[in-house]
């Protein structure tokens, strides 16, 4: 097939877009965190993205969308992109665009995808371990998930559809998380105290280079301009975002007496999480539907898993990428249609009630993927190398400690050597214990 211009033009904006989000998460993130640990979470991100496009250039992008072995993995045919044109298509994937940039398209979605854990293990696990970690998840949850709902595999024989990483990347993102949590336990001193953001205009600005940027990552999942599915994936990516973050400042306005700037942010964060894996399939009315039920659900997962269970997600990434996900992947089995999307499948309202339980299953089975994987892999580094920084280390903060920066530049605490920094920190540690 010929290469068509407009959409080569798209792709190009749309992957760049994605792009944008991962800068986007840091500031995101960091603003939402403690100021000793605020640069760390670039450090993570930054070389993040260095480590995993290297990961999905060399062999990551062979093993996922390869030829398939058994509906299991991909074949190591396009290592190092050997064999993947630049002045023609990959016929079936992406038929109208450069191979090439269908591979950088879906390198953005790998790189982005185990970083979102970021915000659950900030400010406790050591950098070493993270590096590890995240290489580890990608090739042992991330590449072989693409591959059974992108690439061919097992689950996209068995008619599971995912329009922008649903499935493959916020329910399997979200329970990792879940799990993560769990094995590295409490941040030291977990409570409210410790939960303060130091800069919400910062978490705002990232959080809205996020919104900007899902309109890439979600309407450049069409891989075309052509047609009427990547607009409609824009409206309806905005709709849900909208309905979700009034969902959330709603509920905390509810709860507390006071509408509050971090619970919008994260609704409409949420919202995003949420749509991703429906956008491509439903109508502007039934996402506004779904972003309701995504901005209830994921804000009563925050409740149950932070405030009940005391589970420390430091971001409360498995609720509002999870629990959000989930939601969405769902929604595909009751609303999609074929009248928005025509290659795409119909829901139960459209006359297929299986594709619900079609749907469940690929849940499940990301589900299980990231959490049980996630368990697995921590366990053994936790036995091996070890995950978690010192209690000392986790006073002074990452920042100083791990990489010998600061976020904020401060002359008395540069000042200090490490030994007295320690020591006045325990002794604030004693005077805050006998409180």
């Amino acid at each position: 097939m010929v290469l068509d211009s407009g959409d080569t033009a798209w792709m190009l904006v749309a992957g760049s877009l994605v792009l944008l989000m991962i800068p986007a998460l840091g500031l995101f993130e960091s603003g939402l965190l403690r100021k000793k640990n605020a640069a760390s979470i670039f450090m993570q991100i930054f070389f993040g993205l260095a480590l995993l496009s290297v990961m999905w250039f060399v062999f990551g992008f062979s093993l996922s969308f390869g030829d398939s072995t058994m509906g299991l993995v991909g074949n190591m045919d396009w290592v190092f992109l050997k064999g993947v044109p630049s002045d023609g298509p990959l016929e079936q994937y992406a038929p109208t665009i450069p191979g090439v940039l269908f591979v950088k398209f879906q390198l953005m979605f790998a790189a982005i995808t185990p970083l979102l854990l970021t915000g659950t293990i900030a400010e406790r696990m050591k950098f070493s371990s993270f590096i590890i970690f995240i290489a580890a998840w990608s090739m042992l949850i991330y590449y072989p998930l693409v591959h059974w709902v992108w690439g061919g595999g097992w689950l996209s024989q068995l008619g599971v559809v995912d329009f922008a990483g649903g499935i493959v990347i916020h329910t399997s993102v979200g329970m990792a998380a879940l799990a993560a949590a769990i094995v590295l336990g409490k941040r030291r001193h977990y409570g409210p105290a410790i939960m303060i953001p130091h800069s919400i205009p910062l978490a705002v600005l990232g959080s809205s280079l996020l919104w900007l940027g899902w309109f890439g990552f979600n309407a450049g999942s069409a891989l075309s301009a052509s047609g009427g599915v990547a607009g409609n994936t824009v409206i309806v990516t905005h709709m849900a975002s909208s309905v979700s973050a009034l969902i959330w400042a709603g509920l905390s306005w509810i709860r507390t007496g006071k509408p509050s700037v971090v619970a919008t942010i994260n609704g409409a964060i949420a919202g995003l999480a949420g749509i991703t894996p429906a956008s491509g399939f439903v109508s502007a009315e039934h996402a506004f539907v779904i972003g309701i039920a995504i901005g209830v659900i994921s804000y009563s997962g925050v409740v149950l898993f932070k405030e009940k269970l005391k589970i420390d997600d430091a971001l409360d990434v498995s609720s509002v990428h999870g629990v959000a996900g989930i939601v969405g992947a769902l929604a595909i089995g009751l609303f999609a249609s074929t009248a928005i999307n025509p290659g795409g499948v119909d829901g139960l309202l459209f006359g297929n009630p299986d594709q619900l339980w079609i749907q469940a299953v690929g849940v499940g089975v990301a589900g299980a993927m990231g959490f049980g994987g996630t368990w697995i892999i921590l366990q053994v580094m936790k036995h091996l190398i070890g995950i978690r920084v010192s209690p000392e280390v986790e006073d002074v903060g990452l920042d100083i400690s791990e990489h010998a920066e600061s976020a904020y530049s401060d002359e008395e605490e540069f000042m200090l050597d490490m030994d007295t920094f320690t020591e006045e920190l325990q002794e604030k540690d004693e005077i805050f214990r006998k409180k």
